[in-house]
């Protein structure tokens, strides 16, 4: 496969790292955008070069289309935390994403692959705190899925650091339930961008028994 270059929304976020780690690994460039200028040295032990944008703070896309300009492809990986309210789950998880969305196309970047969640195909039963997380990620996915992109959603389960298997379960039907690796997602979202067949693809992941290349493969 040819060296992409790759841009990655929420680049210091543990998923985020760890991608960076994979894409660079087998030749491919790496560009992390960050918030926090602090964290670039972690973006650059990753292997990626980092970039400094407020996704949060932009208001046009006009940064954010030079940060993104000459990808093959970007990934959003940014997200509010788990500490934060209802307003900036509202402005990262989504306002952030359709930042990226707007900017991908203004930069004739057609490749965008979302790190959403599960429980979002039914967000009105989330509980707390969670409920307006996933709303806002089931708006955002809704957004990827109606633009021009060429687009894949991977929602995976609850993420631990366990260390990663290569293998998972991978499931169009929506509304499961389980455990994954931090290490597998991202090796998911590498095979996703390694396999433009997956677009057009809204799946859930978890931790599970079928190697990662061929569970990605079987999606297509």
């Amino acid at each position: 496969m040819a060296a992409m270059d790759v841009v990655i929304a929420g680049g210091h976020g543990q998923v985020a790292l760890r991608l960076a780690r994979l894409l660079t690994a087998d030749g491919h460039r790496c560009r992390a955008l960050i918030r926090n200028p602090d964290h670039a040295a972690d973006v650059a032990d990753a292997g990626a070069e980092p970039v400094v944008v407020d996704l949060e703070a932009v208001a046009g896309v006009q940064d954010l289309t030079e940060a993104v300009r000459g990808a093959d492809a970007v990934v959003f990986a940014a997200g509010a935390g788990p500490g934060s309210g209802p307003e900036r789950k509202r402005t990262v998880d989504y306002g952030a994403a359709v930042k990226l969305i707007a900017a991908a196309e203004a930069a004739g970047v057609d490749r965008y692959v979302m790190v959403s969640s599960i429980g979002a195909h039914q967000p009105e039963a989330g509980q707390g705190p969670m409920r307006a997380y996933l709303q806002a990620k089931a708006d955002a996915d809704e957004a990827l899925a109606a633009s021009g992109l060429r687009w894949t959603i991977v929602r995976p389960g609850s993420l631990t650091d366990d260390p990663g298997t290569d293998r998972v379960s991978l499931s169009t039907e929506l509304g499961g339930r389980g455990p994954i690796p931090r290490d597998d997602v991202a090796a998911v979202l590498a095979a996703c961008l390694a396999t433009p067949a997956t677009a057009g693809t809204t799946f859930e992941a978890f931790a599970g028994d079928t190697p990662i290349a061929e569970a990605v493969a079987a999606l297509t």
